[in-house]
């Protein structure tokens, strides 16, 4: 056979996912075994394609003729599921590059994830991989299966029970344990999964790379995915926004929080941006929901399976109950979803066919059902026609398990819905699997509790509007690059580069002796602060640094000798600059914004209001940079405190625009810088009233060290 040397990522990941034929290195003949689960479940779900068992001592393996070594399997087969040993890895690695296989699982532990000398190995292994054009997959995994072919390259347990019908949800998670569970959950949920992969260690194919292949697939039309970390961020948001590109919603649980790392000391804005928030701010801004509970995830999942999204966030609410119709209030209320009533006209055509029914929303068809199903039918056909609703949730307790309605329910609820499965009809039922099967094959999404349900109804028009919205990264602004040096920049270079970077910062002067101090607050005009300037005293506050409300020129020569005596007491190592001399600020509402450099992702911009929703609610958002002017105005929402920008109480409001313009700003000039910043603080940032503009009124620019 000719010695295959390369592989386009699209066919490799065809032949791993696809293969018209598979080789199963060290494959057992006990079916319990992990080295013969595999084949036990291929032959199991009846995969069609060669099967070539290599085992060196027996002739048959589980009754399919078995090959000495995979040079004598007479054929180049497309996957090669490696069930051996670590210390055969390598091996058996080279003997398919040689032999020309597209793909290799390791199935083996005992490499990157216990020892020096294992990566050491591991390493080996896939720069013998890669240079023969092989993909890998794992070590340390559970492998993978394509359930319409009836391929299942695994040896994960969730298939003991029964094979995973095929679907159109894709599964990939580096933890096989998790990956199997959210595979035994979507057969009892009734989701089929056709795609899913255990990517283990990632040597070399990780969570990022199966995503972008998948987000292709058309037969795909949700991802479920599962990490702990991620060591390529470049490559894992160029998947998100293959996703994205696709309209392939992806369901992330993401796992696990780190420490910000020692400069968080050094750096409010680092204090504050743990690993965890850096995935919250690169979710949001790539349109992935992420799960909060394995529940959710597979919900969520369930419910995207469809490919029907609605088009805004209003919600009719059909129920038998009042009590229900109210419990769906509330919930939808908690989930950002809109019960608006249906119009005079439409509430009066329900009292014409129920007179003893509720006639807004939610609507409560009481009783009168039981005997005309067709109250059912039309009050639904008026929830969809008349109210323009763009989802209705059905609440109907476990009638639909009834023996004596149930069918009518059924066949009642099918004809008011038709003509209108464009929407999403969501359905909540106490009801037998084979009796919510029916509601599913039929179209209808059913959940057997309120909150799941209108959180599903809620995920689906959040993910249909970040479809809607582009999401890539803009260019960044040129100009922006600057040597920022090795050494921390004292406020006033700061305040240079960053006002050159279009950041807003009150007019100020560094002066060097009492008589300056005198002369340049008189200029200014008093009230004035005076602070000292110096790189070596970051956190002004801490030596009594900053001296505020400057009433006159005697108070300000005061100001300027008692200044350089607190420097010189508290810090008499500390190369000083000079006194900084700034007018009072006017009021306004305080914020904080910031950069801080994730080793993963680059630079990443934080937003908060400040004072107390900083310190105690921790009230801040992230975003990767650059990002564009929307996507600003985007985190000025996000915080809780977003109220207090747009008038609060009477109040007028704050110069919103200016601040998106200068999160905007701040944002490519960190990307312009990310090589060689690592922080910045601009805290606070005062917003004035609209049309006013911002004030940062001090900073903290800290350059990467190494």
């Amino acid at each position: 056979m000719d010695q295959i040397t390369t592989n386009t990522a699209d066919e490799s990941f065809r032949r791993a996912f696809r293969p018209r034929s598979v080789a199963i290195l060290g494959a057992s003949n006990d079916p319990a075994r992990i080295s013969g689960r595999a084949l036990h479940y291929m032959l199991k779900a009846g995969y069609d394609g060669a099967i070539y068992p290599v085992n060196n001592r027996r002739d048959t393996v589980q009754g399919v003729r078995a090959f000495a070594t995979l040079d004598a399997v007479p054929d180049v087969p497309d996957v090669a599921l490696l069930a051996l040993s670590a210390a055969q890895t390598l091996d058996a690695v080279r003997g398919c590059v040689a032999k020309g296989v597209g793909a290799a699982v390791i199935y083996a532990a005992g490499f990157a994830e216990i020892s020096a000398e294992g990566a050491a190995v591991q390493d080996e292994i896939v720069a013998v991989a890669r240079a023969g054009g092989l993909r890998l997959f794992g070590p340390n995994c559970l492998g993978l299966f394509h359930a319409p072919s009836n391929f299942m390259g695994t040896f994960t347990s969730a298939l003991d029970e029964g094979i995973v019908a095929g679907g159109n949800v894709a599964v990939v998670c580096q933890s096989g344990a998790y990956a199997g569970h959210l595979a035994y959950l979507c057969r009892l949920r009734n989701v089929g999964v056709s795609y899913w992969v255990s990517t283990g260690n990632e040597a070399d194919t990780d969570v990022a790379a199966c995503i972008e292949w998948l987000a292709r697939q058309d037969d795909v039309a949700v991802i479920m995915a599962y990490a702990e970390g991620v060591r390529d961020g470049a490559r894992f948001v160029r998947a998100l926004e293959t996703a994205h590109a696709y309209r392939k919603p992806i369901v992330f649980m993401k796992v696990g929080v780190s420490d910000a790392g020692a400069v968080a000391a050094q750096s409010h804005t680092a204090s504050l941006a743990g690993a965890d928030a850096m995935y919250d701010a690169l979710f949001k801004q790539y349109g992935v929901y992420r799960a909060e509970t394995t529940e959710q995830q597979v919900d969520i999942a369930y419910a995207c399976s469809r490919g029907v999204y609605p088009a805004g966030r209003r919600v009719g609410i059909i129920t038998v109950s009042g009590g229900f119709g109210i419990q769906a209030c509330d919930a939808a209320e908690r989930c950002g979803l809109d019960v608006a009533p249906l119009p005079e006209a439409a509430q009066a055509r329900l009292r014409t066919i129920n007179p003893m029914g509720g006639a807004s929303n939610p609507c409560d068809t009481t009783a009168g059902w039981l005997n005309d199903m067709s109250i059912i039918t039309k009050t639904f056909e008026v929830m969809y026609e008349e109210g323009g609703y763009e989802s209705v949730l059905g609440s109907f307790t476990m009638l639909p398990g009834s023996p004596t309605f149930g069918e009518g329910i059924r066949q009642a609820i099918a004809a008011g819905t038709s003509a209108h499965m464009d929407r999403p009809t969501v359905l909540c039922m106490a009801a037998s699997e084979a009796v919510v099967r029916s509601y599913d094959e039929a179209g209808f999404l059913v959940f057997p509790d309120t909150e799941r349900a209108t959180q599903a109804i809620a995920a689906l028009a959040w993910l249909r509007e970040q479809f809607d919205r582009p999401v890539h990264a803009p260019a960044v602004l040129p100009g922006l690059a600057r040597d920022l040096g090795r050494e921390p920049l004292s406020e006033g270079s700061a305040q240079r580069v960053l006002g050159e970077a279009g950041i807003p910062f009150p007019p100020s002067r560094i002066v060097g002796s009492e008589d300056a101090a005198a002369s340049a607050a008189t200029a200014f005009g008093y009230p004035v602060v005076m602070k000292i300037v110096s790189p070596d005293i970051l956190h002004k506050t801490e030596i009594g640094g900053v001296i505020l409300s400057i009433a006159d020129e005697a108070a300000a020569r005061l100001a300027y000798a008692t200044l350089r005596e607190r420097a010189a007491t508290h810090a008499p190592a500390a190369t000083i600059e000079g006194v900084l001399v700034v007018p009072m600020a006017p009021k306004g509402i305080e914020t904080i914004m910031g950069v801080n450099r994730d080793p993963v992702f680059g630079p990443v911009v934080m937003f908060g209001l400040g004072g107390i929703f900083t310190e105690l609610f921790r009230d801040v958002t992230f975003r990767l940079a650059p990002f564009d002017r929307a996507e600003a105005h985007r985190m000025i929402a996000e915080v809780k405190g977003n109220a207090l920008l747009r008038g609060f109480r009477g109040k007028p409001a704050a110069d919103v625009e200016a601040l998106a313009e200068a999160l905007e700003r701040l944002s490519h000039f960190a990307a312009a810088n990310a090589e060689t910043l690592e922080t910045i603080d601009l805290n606070p940032l005062l917003v004035l009233d609209a049309g006013k503009g911002v004030l940062a009124l001090d900073a903290v620019v800290l350059p990467r060290t190494v």
